[in-house]
């Protein structure tokens, strides 16, 4: 259905659960997700109060919509991961590589079935084990399986024939039989009710329930000791052998048989490091990573869900918990569709301390390593910054992309302790050796930042106009936090003192670029690599600048507002701050913990609280 004009009805949607399509004008699929009610739900976005970064950009692509009803969230919830696998839409949550990953597969529809190696997982008669997103470690697990349980491969030319004669043995040994690989059902050496009994041990492995395969093998190895059957029993050690080796590199987090996935994110602008650790009988059996497409742009309750609907909807294995860093926006809907892939009971849960929560941090960390190596490998920095500093020239008009910017802020508390900070970023990163910051030496009773602005950058300006070395080389764009009357302000200074660089300042509350005589300000995409980078300035110069008001403002306290407070005297005053380490941590006592400190009776407690809990108040102001 095609979307009107003023994108305000929507004729025939209903008050029902289902999953709604946006398209574009080519018919292609722009988003898919779902919702308790329909009707609810996709008005959100077409009157502009859904507050997602990526949603006025992406309305903005949408010409027509559909939808699905279903029965129920749950129906939903599937519908809507099947829908995502199938037309992969740009604005979902899904792997940054689009790569199909490798799983270990057992062709369980076989009289005699094998172990092999594959990308694939549709064929029907397989059983598939992964996703792995290591090719080597997937290779490796085949080898240890098939030392521990010899298993016929999916390779061998004799189990092809084997198959093609619906079991019969062929009467010809393959060579995996002859090096003990192989467990020879081509010249029938092993029963079918044997090989099924070996093919449930390889599941079982290849699930991580390891704990009892070595006591069971060393059982049976000294059983064959003891009946005089020693190539069985070095067979049977060799595999032993394997078991162990496997056992000991795998580390045990817990003296509980837990069966759970503990999953870590790392969000990042416009990408996200995502690492599994699969949690088998208490050990970490193996660690999965991937790379999502979308960082920031979503928030992380839906990044979350996006990730558990595409990998629980590929893996073989859903365990019976699952550890995320936040719960999904509609937990109980996900956890009654992983209940249903898994055929029991499967929970997310968001633990808060011990042994989980450690899990959970270590997994974190490793996604964080898991982003940093994709980003060394695939050069991202490198590649989002100039991207970032071509938009900028082409949205700004700039005459070359700025690889010199200034950011310029204010800090004040009504007037007192008034400072500013410059911050530089030179190539896109930031250049701290050329940070500078000001203590304005304006005198006035209230707040003018405007007046503060003017200070600063002619000060900074006129160093640069007699050959300052210490500021460095001249910026190619300057920017100011605020508005119009902020640019106002910093285009005088640069008239006055003849500063030809560009100029512009970016309002925090829509993120708006002004520019000197131009009537519309400047809205860069919402998710873009320049938005994110005069978003960083901002903050950064924010950040400077609090830093050293915060400061100033201490140090001055600290000398003196302790003193106007009756009785308290130098002993007292040093007292105090040995105690709480600055006037600013006392501010947030209690008397009871000032009448701790000693020398400081309990009334005289009281007195300090009621004196300093005022500057609470003004320190908080100065903040925003």
């Amino acid at each position: 259905m095609t979307l009107d004009a003023s994108g305000a009805s929507l004729p025939g949607v209903p008050d029902s659960p289902g999953v709604y399509l946006w398209k574009g004008a080519g018919g292609e699929v722009l988003y898919v997700g779902k919702a308790k009610s329909l009707r609810k739900r996709m008005r959100q976005y077409v009157s502009g109060h859904d507050d997602r970064e990526k949603i006025p950009m992406m309305m903005e692509h949408v010409a027509s919509y559909d939808y699905v009803v279903t029965d129920n969230e749950v129906e939903s919830l599937i519908l809507e991961a099947n829908l995502i696998k199938q037309f992969d839409p740009p604005f979902n949550v899904d792997y940054r590589d689009g790569k199909t990953y490798p799983y270990i597969a057992l062709t369980t529809g076989d009289p005699f079935p094998a172990i092999k190696y594959t990308r694939e997982r549709h064929r029907p008669g397989t059983r598939y084990f992964g996703p792995y997103t290591d090719a080597r470690g997937a290779r490796e697990t085949i080898e240890v399986v098939r030392r521990v349980y010899p298993i016929c491969r999916a390779t061998c030319v004799e189990w092809k024939r084997l198959t093609a004669k619906g079991g019969e043995p062929t009467g010809k040994p393959c060579f995996d039989y002859h090096v003990g690989k192989g467990p020879g059902p081509c010249v029938g050496a092993i029963t079918p009710e044997e090989y099924a009994e070996r093919v449930n041990d390889v599941s079982a492995f290849l699930e991580g329930r390891r704990g009892g395969i070595a006591s069971d093998l060393e059982r049976a190895m000294r059983a064959a000791s003891a009946d005089l059957d020693y190539e069985r029993a070095a067979r049977l050690r060799n595999s032993l052998d394997a078991v162990r080796s496997v056992l000991e590199k795998q580390k045990v987090v817990s003296d509980r048989p837990l069966d759970m996935d503990v999953i870590g994110v790392e969000r990042e602008e416009t990408i996200a490091g995502v690492h599994v650790f699969l949690v088998r009988e208490g050990r970490v059996l193996a660690g999965n990573e991937f790379v999502l497409d979308k960082g920031l742009d979503v928030p992380e309750s839906e990044l979350i869900e996006g990730f558990l609907l595409r990998y629980y909807g590929e893996t073989s294995y859903v365990p019976k918990e699952i550890i995320v860093p936040m719960l999904p926006e509609e937990p109980e809907v996900a956890e009654e569709w992983l209940s249903r892939l898994r055929g029991t009971r499967a929970r997310l849960s968001v633990p808060q301390r011990g042994e989980k929560r450690a899990l959970s941090e270590l997994a974190c960390t490793n996604a964080r390593h898991t982003l940093a190596r994709y980003k060394h490998r695939t050069r991202y920095d490198e590649e989002r910054l100039n991207r970032a500093l071509l938009e900028l020239e082409s949205a700004l008009a700039l005459p070359a992309p700025p690889l010199r910017i200034e950011c310029y802020d204010i800090s004040t508390l009504h007037g007192r302790f008034s400072v500013g900070s410059m911050v530089v970023f030179s190539g896109g990163r930031a250049d701290r050796a050329s940070y500078r910051r000001f203590k304005v030496r304006l005198d006035s009773a209230e707040a003018n930042d405007f007046a503060m602005m003017q200070e600063v950058l002619s000060r900074r300006f006129a160093r640069d106009a007699a050959g300052d070395s210490r500021f460095g080389s001249r910026p190619d764009l300057i920017v100011i936090d605020g508005g119009k009357p902020q640019l106002t302000a910093a285009t005088a200074v640069a008239a006055e003192l003849g500063i030809t660089v560009p100029i512009v300042s970016l309002a925090k509350r829509e993120e708006e670029l002004y520019v000197p005589e131009w009537e519309e300000p400047v809205t860069l995409p919402a998710g873009s690599s320049s938005l994110y980078l005069v978003k960083r300035l901002r903050d950064e110069a924010h950040r400077f600048a609090i830093e050293y008001h915060r400061t100033i403002r201490d140090k001055a306290m600290t000398v003196s507002a302790l003193d106007d407070i009756p009785g308290v005297g130098p002993k007292r005053r040093k007292a105090l701050i040995k105690a709480f380490g600055s006037v600013r941590k006392l501010r947030s006592a209690t008397a009871e913990e000032i009448a701790a400190v000693p020398g400081i009776p309990a009334e005289l407690a009281r007195d300090i609280v009621r004196f300093v809990s005022p500057l609470a108040e003004e320190d908080a102001s100065a903040s925003e």
